[in-house]
């Protein structure tokens, strides 16, 4: 049995879709919510909250592998986080796949990623065996700017000419069907970025592209862009979150890798094609 964890998620959805298409046994989605998902057909769904780690002794019944995303930048976090990992031990799980960042390997003194470097020690130390994936920038991150382009056909963003090698989450769900169900990845850590380095400017003509109609990019300052962020994310996490768009950019952050065709035989998908598939969402 695997099981998903964050499976109504960008990467977990995608993962149960791949692992359900490949036959890999049974599968089982974590979900706050059971009644409200809509899983494949023979994917059961369960009940259970990551943050309460008393509530997963069914979903973790019988389960030997498992994907856990790493978790919030909090203290709260990190103890639920560690007690997750202590609850998949004692019902016997022998490989947990934990996605983390790339950011903990280009930018390891951004402090709105110390739980994620915790998740990854805790995964390390658990007793498990375990598989790091360290994805880049997601192409879904876009979704941010599909009310002003449904409304206003605009897109405003800093670091217009910055280019990233985003990845569509779809890749990394795939990347983590093959380190679940292959052998020769525990023990393992994985950068994974998509094929090539996409600008916002870019990005926001391939939507225009997609949708077919204009849609407008209007460079805005960093400080302009700190403000919105600020009030959603706090202060300290949107400077961090600023630095990773291409405040502080340096050479491994930029650097493309070929890790998703090596290990699934398949290209990474470009954010030309992620926008055509969720053309709808901005609609």
């Amino acid at each position: 049995m695997i099981l998903v964890t964050g499976a109504t998620g960008n990467i977990g959805s995608a993962l149960l879709r791949q692992l359900h298409a490949h036959g890999a046994g049974p599968v089982r989605g974590l979900t706050r919510n059971p009644a409200r998902a809509s899983f494949p057909a023979g994917v059961e769904a369960v009940e259970g909250d990551l943050t309460r780690p008393d509530t997963l002794h069914a979903a973790l019944k019988g389960v030997r592998a498992m994907v856990l995303l790493s978790g919030t930048s909090t203290a709260a976090g990190s103890a639920a986080e560690d007690g997750v990992l202590t609850a998949a031990r004692e019902a016997g799980v022998d490989h947990v796949v934990l996605v983390s960042s790339i950011a903990v390997q280009t930018h390891p003194h951004l402090a709105c990623y110390a739980s994620i470097h915790a998740a990854e020690r805790a995964v390390r130390d658990s007793g498990m065996d375990w598989t790091i994936l360290r994805p880049t920038q997601f192409a879904s991150n876009t979704l941010w700017w599909a009310p002003s382009v449904r409304e206003h056909s605009t897109v405003r963003a800093p670091f217009a000419d910055t280019g990233l090698p985003v990845i569509d989450p779809a890749d990394i769900a795939a990347v983590a069907r093959v380190v679940l169900t292959g052998p020769g990845h525990r023990g393992r850590t994985y950068a994974l970025t998509g094929p090539q380095t996409v600008t916002p400017r870019r990005q926001a003509a391939a939507l225009a592209a997609a949708l077919g109609r204009e849609v407008t990019f209007t460079e805005i300052s960093r400080e302009e862009a700190h403000r919105d962020l600020a009030a959603v994310l706090g202060d300290a996490t949107a400077a961090d979150v600023l630095d990773l768009m291409g405040g502080d950019v340096n050479e491994e952050l930029l650097a493309v890798r070929d890790t998703v065709r090596e290990l699934t035989g398949v290209p990474a998908r470009t954010f030309e094609e992620w926008a055509r598939e969720h053309a709808a969402a901005f609609r």
